[in-house]
């Protein structure tokens, strides 16, 4: 590997690609799937923007999923490409700070979403009389507005930290974005308490939430079960194993990887599983609330018509 020592403020992102034909085969593999998760997640955003039979709960917290996973993308696959292409894999300290304190931001933030949304589907099927009242607009509101305002808080922490600390070693990221734990290995000073901080983070950001989607779903799975209606009872089914396989594909490689000991950890392995949560996972779940939504789908057909007709008018 070579050896990139401090010359600047820069950092050196050593990416995910490697210069080889193996490196040229997963570019062309991520190009696609970096668009098709770009034109899925904007054209959830806008389709449930522009329908107002989707502006409910459910649909305006998975608005806000889908715009978390556009900025995720966004965040880090245009870099990694464009270090791949160019050959220059440094990346600037503020860059590098506002890299970090996205993805941070979104990690907590998405994962608050995600509660927020089991909570919602909680309340509308194992309560579906007092759901109005439960999920009206505020409440919707509120969820949203904390599950930023926390993440963003969080982020600030944790980057306010990561950034003052003395890096006096090698500047070069073992990883293809800014990730806090990646570079706590380059710095001069004892980062060990810090450690014990992003567990923490882990645990209140992403395990506790996953709990909490789990007991839910639970309750969720357990009403369903005792419902007389079929068709209310495959309806139920549909939406909730939705919403577990969008939640299993970005919970697993998150916790796993942050909730292990250091000792265990290998940067190799890390890149990989944050493949799931910052490129895989952002494709998947818009075709995954698209394909098997029936309002959705309902929604793109009017949206489809309406624009056929101003074109032929």
């Amino acid at each position: 590997m070579q050896n990139y020592t401090q010359t600047s403020t820069d950092f050196i992102l050593l990416g995910l690609l490697p210069p080889t034909t193996a490196g040229l085969v997963l570019f062309i593999l991520i190009i696609p799937i970096f668009l098709m998760a770009l034109a899925g997640n904007l054209a959830m955003v806008l389709l449930i923007l522009l329908d107002a039979h989707l502006h409910t709960p459910m649909y305006v917290l998975l608005s806000q999923l889908s715009l978390m996973d556009l900025v995720y993308v966004c965040t880090t696959v245009p870099k990694m490409t464009s270090d791949f292409l160019s050959g220059n894999k440094s990346i600037s300290f503020i860059g590098c700070v506002f890299q970090a304190f996205f993805f941070v931001t979104l990690g907590g933030s998405e994962g608050l979403i995600l509660m927020s949304m089991a909570y919602d589907r909680y309340v509308a099927i194992c309560f579906p009389l007092h759901y109005p009242i439960h999920m009206n607009r505020r409440v919707c509101v509120l969820m949203i507005l904390g599950s930023w305002t926390l993440g963003t808080v969080n982020a600030c922490a944790h980057i306010v930290y990561a950034f003052h600390i003395p890096y006096c070693r090698s500047r070069a990221i073992n990883h293809f974005f800014c990730e806090v734990p990646s570079m706590l290995p380059l710095a001069c000073v004892d980062t060990s308490t810090y450690e014990y901080t992003v567990f923490f983070s882990t645990i209140i950001f992403l395990l506790l939430p996953f709990i909490v989607i789990v007991s839910s779903y639970g309750k969720v799975f357990l009403a369903v079960y005792r419902m007389c209606s079929h068709e209310g009872r495959k309806k139920a089914y549909s939406t909730c194993s939705t919403h577990l396989t969008v939640v299993t594909f970005y919970y697993a490689p998150f916790v796993y990887t942050y909730l292990r000991p250091k000792s265990f950890r290998s940067p190799t392995q890390a890149k990989i599983l944050a493949v799931f949560y910052t490129i895989l996972t952002p494709m998947l779940n818009p075709m995954i609330y698209s394909l098997r939504n029936k309002e959705v789908m309902g929604a793109l057909e009017r949206m489809s018509r309406k624009i056929c007709s101003v074109k032929m008018s």
